[in-house]
């Protein structure tokens, strides 16, 4: 990195140092997350724009396009700067509609973790999240054999560190007997916080809480109360959504995603805003 100023700190997972304020790849796919982009020059430079912003913490899936994200991270950044920390997941696959179909056998696994490899161009995968609920909540039941895949392919080299997507207290209790989990990546945000007393406990864990859609993903954030703090403050509604989440708690890490470099600038300069008590009283009571 260029800059000591990182975009609202860092946290560690594992041996690994990140931004708070990450990057999300998802929305460099096409529609609906299928597909090629429109521009993929724009794509490649949100891509370069975000190293260059001192971010250094960027999620994708090979599912993403499928394949799309990967390759353009590959395109625009490879070979990575040393301290970059790429964060995919594995657990879903698409189908030839752009269906998202579970993809939990252990073969399947196993593909997927070499097939994210391979797009990288990568040795070794920096976290490798297993996804096992739908797109807003945890399916319940245990997660011991596919998170036993993954933790054997950590053993083998080619996983350094292991987290979690869309599950509950008791699938994150269960990988743990397993082996170490540094991040569990969830459905949260301003207005969607189910998961308050996990992220305390996640906290208390020193583990990394990576709320995806953080700012509503496919229904945007739409809030009285988050428009009237935006105008007090002279700034976005989305950016005090973000600076909410960051504020919220210490281990939250972020990952808003977009096709914008514009965008992207707008996102990272809600690391900078520091929300006063009375708007953090008036945003709280948001989803009460």
């Amino acid at each position: 990195m260029s800059s000591t100023i990182f975009p609202g700190g860092t946290f560690t997972m594992g041996d690994l140092t990140v931004t708070r304020m990450g990057y999300g790849a998802m929305q460099l796919a096409g529609p609906h997350v299928f597909g090629p982009p429109a521009d993929r020059d724009a794509a490649v430079a949100v891509l370069r724009e975000t190293v260059r912003l001192n971010i250094n913490h960027i999620d994708t899936a090979d599912f993403y396009g499928p394949y799309v994200t990967n390759q353009l991270i590959r395109e625009a950044l490879h070979p990575y700067p040393d301290d970059l920390c790429i964060v995919t997941k594995v657990g879903s696959v698409r189908d030839a509609e752009g269906n998202w179909l579970p993809a939990l056998a252990p073969d399947q696994l196993r593909q997927a973790v070499h097939d994210n490899l391979e797009r990288l161009g990568l040795d070794v995968l920096d976290v490798v999240n297993l996804r096992v609920g739908g797109f807003d909540r945890p399916t319940p039941g245990s997660i011991a054999e596919p998170f036993t895949v993954l933790a054997q392919l950590q053993q083998e080299g080619l996983i350094r560190h292991l987290g979690l997507s869309t599950v509950n207290a008791d699938q994150i209790a269960e990988a743990q007997s397993i082996a170490p989990v540094v991040c569990v990546q969830n459905f949260y945000n301003i207005a969607n916080r189910d998961d308050d007393h996990l992220i305390d406990s996640l906290a208390a864990q020193r583990i990394a809480y990576v709320p995806y859609f953080p700012l509503g993903g496919f229904s945007p954030l739409q809030s009285a109360e988050l428009n009237a703090v935006a105008t007090r403050l002279d700034t976005t509604p989305m950016a005090v959504a973000l600076a909410w989440l960051l504020q919220r708690s210490p281990n939250i890490l972020l990952i808003p995603g977009t096709s914008s470099v514009a965008h992207l600038r707008e996102n990272v300069s809600a690391a900078a805003l520091n929300l006063p008590e009375d708007a953090l009283t008036e945003l709280n009571a948001i989803a009460s």
